[in-house]
């Protein structure tokens, strides 16, 4: 275990990361699918609040930094005019997760509820930015998602005492982040169809 301040480090590189994706998001280089940035954003911040309320410590900066960034990526994808809003039948399924999370926390009162909802929701909604990170590697910056398996094994070696509310979205968005950073950076695809 390492000391909780090295959170902030963590969270450091994960901004460094992410200015570029924004840049690039701004310049029509990226182009991010608002539906998906908007459910990254969404289903972090329900898991931030539910670990809050279950007084997950220093920890849960990771999950609030992993839900603002994407909401930056949104606002920034409305100069970008390559962007889009296309809602497909899997984004639908996020936000019916996302809610069904809050109404089974809110009767439940046991936050884990709403943070497993969270994780399963954020896979759905960023299971297409996997496969065009397979198929298209060069519609992505892999910065973005190096920065923040980076922050998440950080968040990770800080936990003192491992609960479903302490280690679940750090070691989610570990491995996560670092398939589609591989993908990106090192094109698989490519390396399959030699």
């Amino acid at each position: 275990m390492i000391n909780q301040n090295y959170i902030y480090l963590g969270a450091v590189i994960f901004l460094f990361g992410s200015i570029g994706y924004f840049i690039e998001t701004l310049q029509g280089k990226v182009k991010p699918n608002r539906i998906t940035w908007f459910l990254w954003g969404l289903a972090p911040m329900i898991a931030f609040i539910a670990q809050i309320k279950q007084g997950v410590g220093l920890q849960s900066l990771l999950t609030f930094m992993v839900g603002f960034v994407p909401f930056l990526i949104l606002t920034a994808s409305f100069i970008n005019k390559k962007s889009y809003w296309k809602i497909q039948k899997l984004d639908l399924v996020c936000g019916l997760l996302s809610i069904i999370g809050l109404i089974l926390w809110q009767i439940t009162k046991v936050g884990n509820i709403a943070i497993l909802f969270s994780i399963i929701s954020d896979f759905l909604a960023g299971w297409p930015t996997i496969i065009k990170s397979y198929n298209h590697p060069k519609t992505e910056n892999y910065l973005i998602y190096l920065g923040n398996a980076i922050f998440a094994a950080i968040t990770l070696l800080t936990i003192n005492i491992w609960t479903f509310e302490t280690y679940s979205f750090s070691l989610y968005i570990f491995v996560v982040t670092l398939l589609i950073a591989i993908l990106v950076k090192f094109k698989i695809k490519k390396l399959f169809d030699k």
